[in-house]
């Protein structure tokens, strides 16, 4: 049976707003124009702060690039929040745990693993630093798979003893929405999710699409 992700958030936000405390949630983001939308709807309910883990961003002028975004975009809405960045060290904490798994498709099993980093230490973090609750802002993408990104934060929420906020944050149109804040923001917005191996498979999408125009045209 398919599982209403935003579902299963908007019934966590009714029961923490039913204790009449802004309960304190910790977010993984992967980039400023990502997290945008996400932060902007759950800002009234959490007292949020972001943790900027991201070491599958194997390009380290594009790491600085989106962090520091990361942390204007927090300035420029003047949000309450901290921005914490965690240890960035792609070949321990990338490379190193998607050995074996470098030609796979993008959206397959290496995606499967990059979340699983990511929302795995968020949840360590989360859970070291005393918040009710932790979640991410991947599922944002409509081309992130939402239930891999769910089904992995449930695994470390028993794991670490810590509630997971599901979420499919994609619906009621929060992905254009974090396109409206981006444009209106002036924000830098990659084209590819961060690793070198989706840099590559994007560039040979747009050579493969430029050359079918000339061919067509």
């Amino acid at each position: 049976m398919k599982i209403n992700y935003d579902l299963k958030m908007e019934d966590i936000i009714r029961e923490v707003k039913n204790t009449g405390l802004k309960k304190k949630l910790l977010i993984h983001s992967c980039c400023g124009p990502c997290s945008s939308a996400v932060l902007e709807y759950l800002n009234s309910f959490f007292k949020i702060d972001i943790y900027f883990y991201n070491p599958n961003i194997t390009i380290a002028y594009e790491y600085q690039h989106r962090i520091i975004e990361q942390k204007e975009m927090i300035e420029k809405l003047d949000y309450d929040m901290k921005v914490i960045e965690g240890i960035y060290d792609p070949q321990k904490d990338f490379f190193s745990k998607i050995k074996g798994l470098e030609n796979e498709r993008e959206g397959g099993k290496r995606c499967y693993s990059c979340y699983d980093i990511r929302i795995r230490e968020t949840a360590r973090k989360a859970k070291e630093e005393e918040y009710d609750f932790f979640t991410t802002v991947l599922s944002i993408s409509p081309m992130k798979n939402v239930n891999y990104i769910n089904e992995i934060g449930e695994k470390y929420s028993k794991e670490y003893n810590i509630p997971f906020l599901y979420a499919d944050f994609k619906k009621k149109n929060r992905y254009l929405r974090s396109i409206e804040i981006s444009k209106e923001l002036n924000m830098y917005r990659q084209d590819y999710c961060g690793c070198i191996f989706s840099k590559i498979e994007r560039e040979n999408y747009e050579k493969e699409k430029l050359n079918k125009e000339r061919t067509h045209g």
